[in-house]
């Protein structure tokens, strides 16, 4: 590599490549020259507007062809499309032939009907256009006209002829589009079918053309003109189009009633009243008014008939523009789509008896009481004053030692107190954080069971105006715990098996169920265990996010684990780049933008959903992938939570070959139901404890310094399939949310087969792009060269076959092979 950095300059062996440049930049600019010269050349333009207008007087014979002897021709078509009988058997009378017959067959009777003669009409004035740049009429409008009219036609054919029972002799009239329409209208509301027929022409009469009244209807339609002798018109063949582009603007009463262009002699009698005065109106056309408009940049729009604001947009202040949407339609609303979107409610769930009254007896409070006094006795530990919290699970005894009692000494004894109260589960706190107390816990003979119902019943969470509110569960003093996932921002669990782990992850899911909208939050599962999720299948079309070309929306196979992590990482960029271009720095700020109308979708933006990734089982995959799915987990860990991608990570084995320092680093909030040792309680928590916790649901989160006993509620089975059915049963999405596309080295074997030969064409641009920046990045093709995903990977995988990049290597951008643009356009010349 040094040696092509520093050698000296050889005229003979450097004129080659600068030869070759040259000649290559000079065939591509002859090539695009000769297409511009072909594209612009008149005679394209007149074989290819009369190829139309030709097309258009065939298909009009043809059409007219079919009318007339359609019915004799039936037999053919019966043979044709039923029996598959042999084409040179036929005997057809269109004129046309066989292709007539076929497209005319397809056009009226399969259709449109005899609406479909309009469409040739349509396609001479295209051609026309093309080939000889005449439009006598506005094309535009006339498309429309055209389009909206054909359908309408067929549509109340179609009514006419379901409605008079001669579909076999007149359903030639309607085609096969009218007839199944008004079939379906007939099925579910009758006769009520001809006023949804009148109402869509009266919409259309009433936008398209301006006609909000019958003095309207009957100003457009043909009559003679009544005109004083003595009053000088001249004609005008353009009235009609004013009339018809002019309808929103206003009078000026004050001047005399005059057609424009037209002069009216001082002293004349005006027409008589028997003639209708809308021919003779002052009219202001509508482009002086857009230019009037342009030139104030910052007035208002007040017309509420006025044309669409885009053309004034860049003239406008973009926070005046927003306050005018937001005062003319209000803020956004993301839930609009499924409006009719209603949360689970509180029947599905079991109504447990909930005995928030104490179950722990006086006698074995007091029990418990002396026992302690005891047992610190023996060790010389004099106390001064003691109490007890009860709560679901543990009793909590704060003492106050006398003075001079050291804490370690009293830390020490906590075998010795649990052999003295036959207990399991004691865990001594000591001193209590901002107490003057020691704790100690103890566990309740009789457990008292957290129902979710009641948790969800309560009013600190239907209250709660957290982003994402998730119960935690209940505390010592029997409070409810609610935390905010947002601000966690993610959440690592851990517990042996049996100990209320999965019971947890469907707390947690169900908390968001009944609180968030479809439209708001997005869940990717990844479950390698392949059944603790797959209740959660029903809410697909809700709730759940995947991969677009996934068939499942759980996520259990390994290898498509690590594609949906990269692809997530992709989203996270995505984001960001979002809220750079808003000016804002967090989800939170970037949404209450888009939804006040500051954001313009045409530049991309759009309502972004929270995203929360739960995995059930980490262990596992850091066992089959480990650093592939290690990296992606720490990124996101370390970048998502301003754009609102949220982790919760569960495993049951919390050792640090699967809990890593990368990934610990970066889960401030963790939670760990029982583990069978204390250096697995270290390894989660940071500290002892999570060994002495009495299992089924008992638990220990950690935020930060706290470090909080909680008891998780419980929610079965059949109560999460209930609340998934309820939900799934409703109108959702079309499909789940797709995450970005993102093509891992499962490709190795297809890449093999890449043949070089039928390279993209951007394909030398793409490897300058890589090479001059030294980074082997897919979206950094995207970005540079404005490609979308599918085709910038497409070409990273041929410069991979070329050699210019290296292999896939998980979440990291490619190794660059070709160091120097020199050694690069040597190996595209050799290609070429």
């Amino acid at each position: 590599m040094a040696q092509n950095v520093i050698r000296p300059s050889n005229p003979k062996r450097d004129r080659k490549p600068a030869t070759t440049r040259a000649a290559a930049a000079q065939t591509a600019a002859q090539t695009s020259i000769a297409f511009n010269k072909i594209s612009k050349d008149p005679r394209t333009h007149k074989l290819w507007g009369g190829f139309l207008v030709a097309l258009s007087v065939c298909l009009l014979l043809a059409f007219g062809s079919y009318l007339l002897s359609g019915a004799e021709d039936q037999s053919a078509v019966h043979a044709l499309f039923s029996e598959r009988k042999d084409l040179t058997d036929l005997k057809v009378k269109n004129i046309l032939g066989l292709f007539g017959l076929i497209v005319s067959h397809y056009f009226i009777f399969y259709w449109f009907g005899v609406a479909a003669l309009a469409l040739p009409f349509l396609l001479f004035l295209i051609g026309a256009k093309i080939a000889f740049n005449w439009e006598p009429i506005s094309l535009k409008r006339t498309t429309q006209q055209v389009v909206f009219y054909v359908f309408w036609l067929s549509l109340f054919l179609g009514f006419v002829v379901l409605n008079t029972n001669s579909v076999q002799s007149l359903s030639m009239l309607c085609g096969g589009v009218g007839y199944e329409i008004n079939a379906l209208f007939d099925r579910y509301i009758g006769w009520g079918s001809l006023f949804v027929i009148a109402g869509i022409l009266l919409v259309f009469l009433m936008f398209f053309h301006g006609i909000h009244s019958f003095d309207d209807l009957f100003d457009r339609l043909p009559k003679r003109k009544i005109t004083p002798p003595d009053l000088e018109v001249v004609a005008d063949d353009d009235d009609d189009d004013e009339n018809d582009e002019d309808e929103d603007l206003e009078e000026k009463p004050i001047i005399k009633k005059t057609p424009v262009g037209k002069t009216v002699p001082l002293g004349v009698t005006p027409p008589p009243a028997t003639a209708k005065p809308g021919p003779l109106q002052l009219v202001v056309e509508k482009p002086e008014t857009e230019e009037l408009i342009e030139e104030k940049p910052n007035s208002p729009l007040v017309s509420s008939h006025s044309s669409p604001p885009t053309p004034i947009v860049p003239f406008m202040d973009s926070d005046q523009l927003a306050d005018d949407l937001l005062a003319e339609f209000g803020p956004y609303d993301p839930t609009l789509e499924l409006s009719q979107y209603q949360y689970p409610t509180l029947d599905l769930l079991h109504n447990r008896s909930d005995n928030s009254a104490s179950r722990v007896s006086t006698d074995e409070l007091e029990d418990n009481k002396n026992r302690i006094v005891e047992t610190l006795g023996h060790f010389g530990i004099g106390i001064a004053s003691i109490k007890a919290t009860i709560g679901p699970t543990v009793t909590l005894y704060e003492i106050v030692p006398e003075a001079g009692v050291r804490i370690s000494k009293i830390k020490g004894l906590e075998d010795d107190i649990a052999l003295n109260l036959a207990a399991l589960g004691i865990r001594i706190i000591a001193p209590m954080p901002g107490k003057g107390t020691i704790g100690i816990e103890l566990p309740n003979k009789n457990r008292e069971m957290v129902p979710m119902r009641s948790v969800l019943a309560s009013k600190k969470f239907q209250e709660s105006n957290f982003e994402l509110p998730i119960i935690m569960g209940k505390t010592i003093s029997n409070e409810i715990f609610i935390s905010d996932l947002a601000k966690m921002p993610h959440l690592l669990m851990a517990g042996a098996t049996g100990q209320g782990k999965s019971v947890g992850l469907n707390v947690l899911l169900a908390s968001l169920l009944y609180k968030k909208h479809p439209a708001t939050i997005k869940f990717v599962l990844v479950d390698p265990k392949k059944v603790e999720l797959t209740l959660f299948n029903k809410i697909e079309r809700h709730f759940l996010a995947k991969l677009p070309n996934s068939e499942e929306a759980i996520i259990t196979d390994t290898k498509k684990v690590v594609h949906t992590l990269n692809s997530l990482c992709i989203e996270m960029d995505t984001r960001y780049d979002l809220l750079k271009n808003a000016g804002v720095r967090n989800i939170k700020e970037y949404n209450g933008k888009f939804t006040n109308r500051q954001l313009n979708p045409e530049h991309g933006h759009h309502f972004l959903p929270y995203i929360v990734l739960i995995i059930d089982e980490l262990a596992d995959l850091m066992m089959t992938a480990g650093k592939e799915v290690e990296q992606p987990i720490a990124r996101l860990a370390q970048l998502a939570r301003a754009i609102g991608i949220h982790l919760v990570v569960a495993t049951q084995r919390p050792s640090v070959n699967v809990i890593t320092g990368l990934i610990k680093a970066n889960f401030p909030a963790r939670l760990s139901f029982r583990v069978t040792s204390k250096i697995d309680s270290r390894t989660i928590l940071d500290t002892g404890g999570a060994e002495q916790l009495v299992g089924m649901g008992d638990m220990l989160l950690s935020m930060g310094s706290d470090m909080i006993r909680l008891q998780c509620p419980f929610v079965d089975t059949d109560e999460v399939d209930d609340v998934c059915e309820f939900i799934g049963n409703q109108r959702g999405y079309a499909s789940a949310y797709h995450l970005p596309e993102f093509s891992g080295d499962d490709d190795t074997d297809d890449r093999n087969e890449i043949d070089l030969a039928d390279r993209d064409p951007m394909f030398d641009d793409a490897a300058r792009v890589i090479v001059n920046s030294q980074q082997g990045s897919t979206s950094l093709i995207q970005r540079k060269l404005k490609l979308g995903y599918n085709r910038a990977g497409r070409i990273m995988d041929q410069l991979e076959a070329a050699g210019i990049v290296g292999g896939f290597e998980g979440s990291k951008a490619r190794e660059v092979l070709i160091t120097d643009l020199n050694s690069l356009e040597q190996i595209l010349k050799n290609m070429n």
